[in-house]
């Protein structure tokens, strides 16, 4: 009986175990994204430790513990959250993120609306609307954001006062104050009517779901959208009635030297307001141009040639193929938005950056606060990246 040779044994040496790790692509790349990593987090590290040896030797205090003191200073502007001298810092910081958030989403939904007209305009064979289109255009995006929001501040602070407010019509009232609106009274059946619009959205979202596994699976599918918009209009509707169907509303009326009740849009939302969606919608306006004109001129004539309407030619062939190149550089300009809200700072808007100026200049938690304010802006830019990304996907025409 021969021994066994020794070079005839089964199974990988190490020598081979390592050619199998530096040859295998997924492999590798698993351990350098690793490596990368731990660098990236070594350095992080490395100079937090830093920072934090720096701020213990001048006596500086370093720690989130201050978010839990009193303020001591007011905000003019409380959406919701509300706020006085006497509560903590966290609380502020909170409030500050709310008016960012605010004066951001309503500027992105303004942007859009007016970006798309104007975007629609400049194609027109009306000449007169194209020329104004295009000189809006180029008057708003060649001039910078922070002159715009500094001259609309100007121009709401040198309206008349109070007692000489312009009203442009019903409870509305327009002065250096700002503007005033009546406003509902708080009724549960509000909470009730929103409630229904997020399910009428569900609802809306599975029935456009079913429609497009009907047609992918029989060639046809029903016309949808007027469900659609039944249920996003009915259902809130429906659901404010049955709850008692309120219509009482907090009215504004002068009394002494200011109005008392009502709403209250101050001169630095509304400037702040009107800079962010003004200046982006012009950049929207070009998107959307592009857009379109990226759409093969045949679409259009084919469309024209089976009698579809100029507007039906845009809702349901010119548009659903623009989407898929205005989605992308919209959504880099809604995160723009996003980030420019910080140009409150200029005009005393008591949004995130500004109230976390007035914190740190308090507590000398220098690093912490600006550490917070760039995360949350983090946090803002990636959800609405993620949010359009997802839209992108919905709208997405399917190569079959």
């Amino acid at each position: 009986m021969s021994l066994p040779d020794r070079g005839s044994q089964t199974g990988p040496s190490p020598r081979a175990g390592l050619a199998w790790v530096v040859h295998d692509t997924r492999v590798r790349d698993v351990v350098l994204q690793g490596l990368a990593l731990a660098v990236v987090v070594g350095a992080i590290a490395f100079f937090v430790s830093n920072a934090a040896e720096a701020l213990r030797v001048r006596g500086i205090a370093s720690g989130f513990g201050y978010l839990s003191q009193e303020a001591g200073f007011g905000i003019g502007e409380s959406l919701f959250l509300g706020f006085e001298p006497s509560d903590s810092y966290l609380r502020a910081f909170l409030v500050g993120l709310v008016n960012t958030l605010r004066v951001s989403l309503l500027a992105i939904v303004a942007a859009t609306v007016l970006g798309f007209v104007l975007g629609i305009m400049r194609l027109s064979r009306n000449l007169g609307a194209a020329k104004l289109s295009a000189a809006y255009v180029e008057l708003f995006r060649n001039t910078p954001q922070l002159l715009q929001i500094v001259f609309w501040y100007a121009v709401m602070t040198r309206l008349p006062g109070p007692r000489q407010a312009i009203s442009p019509g019903g409870d509305v009232f327009v002065s250096n104050r700002g503007i005033k609106l009546p406003w509902p009274i708080a009724d549960a059946a509000y909470a009730w009517a929103g409630a229904a619009f997020l399910v009428a959205i569900l609802a809306a979202y599975l029935l456009r779901g079913w429609a497009r596994a009907r047609r992918a699976r029989i060639g046809t599918a029903p016309p949808i959208g007027g469900a659609c918009a039944a249920l996003l209009l009915g259902l809130p509707v429906l659901a404010w009635a049955l709850a008692g169907a309120p219509t009482a509303l907090d009215r504004p009326a002068l009394r002494g030297l200011n109005f008392v009740g009502g709403a209250t849009l101050s001169p630095e939302f509304v400037a702040l307001f009107l800079g962010l969606s003004l200046y982006t919608a012009a950049f929207i306006a070009e998107i959307v141009r592009g857009g379109i004109e990226a759409v093969h001129r045949g679409q259009v004539d084919a469309a024209r040639s089976l009698g579809l309407r100029q507007a039906q030619i845009y809702r349901l062939v010119v548009i659903p193929q623009a989407l898929r190149v205005m989605v992308p550089p919209a959504a880099g300009q809604y995160v723009s938005l996003a980030k420019s809200s910080s140009l409150a700072v200029a005009i005393g808007y008591p949004d995130l950056v500004n109230v976390s100026n007035t914190t740190l200049n308090q507590t000398g938690h220098v690093v912490e606060a600006l550490l917070l304010m760039s995360l949350v802006y983090l946090a803002i830019s990636f959800s609405i990246a993620a949010a359009m990304n997802l839209y992108n996907r919905l709208v997405a025409i399917k190569e079959r």
